[in-house]
């Protein structure tokens, strides 16, 4: 397989079930080429089979913090992961998955979809759900970043 695509989230916590959300409609429609792992909120326990699977692209997709309006999507620099406070509900940050898989995998993005709310027991919002299928639609003929743009990172 050349393309996986790793899905990120919590469906507990409102907009963070965005990842676990894509990870369902694709297994209810799978995205010709794409090997998908449903990474919920410990993705890094997943390291190990992404490794096997040997693909030439990795795609992670989570819902991110940007400052952003609700449902934006945006490729966000691994470099600047690290260096930007990311709301976050999982137990690594998401830099120390992609420093631990760099090594093996040529191509990785990170996919950031903007959530609205992020709390226990609240439904993904419109706006998030809409980002995600557009997402899933656009896995079918994934060229570069999915033609999304790379979020622009300002430092104080």
């Amino acid at each position: 397989m050349d393309s996986v695509l790793l899905c990120v989230g919590n469906c507990l916590m409102g907009d963070d079930g965005a990842g676990p959300l894509l990870a369902e409609l694709c297994q209810a429609a799978p995205p010709a080429g794409w090997t998908v792992i449903d990474g919920g909120a410990a993705p890094e326990n997943d390291i190990h089979a992404i490794r096997q699977l040997r693909p030439q692209r990795l795609v992670i997709v989570d819902a991110t913090d940007m400052g952003l309006a609700p449902g934006e999507t945006r490729v966000i620099d691994p470099a600047d992961i690290a260096e930007m406070f990311i709301m976050t509900t999982h137990n690594m940050p998401l830099s120390f998955l992609i420093d631990q898989l760099r090594a093996d995998i040529p191509d990785i993005t990170f996919i950031g979809i903007q959530p609205e709310v992020v709390a226990f027991y609240y439904p993904i919002g419109p706006a998030v759900q809409q980002a995600v299928k557009t997402l899933h639609q656009r896995l079918g003929h994934w060229q570069a970043h999915g033609g999304y743009s790379t979020l622009t990172v300002t430092t104080a």
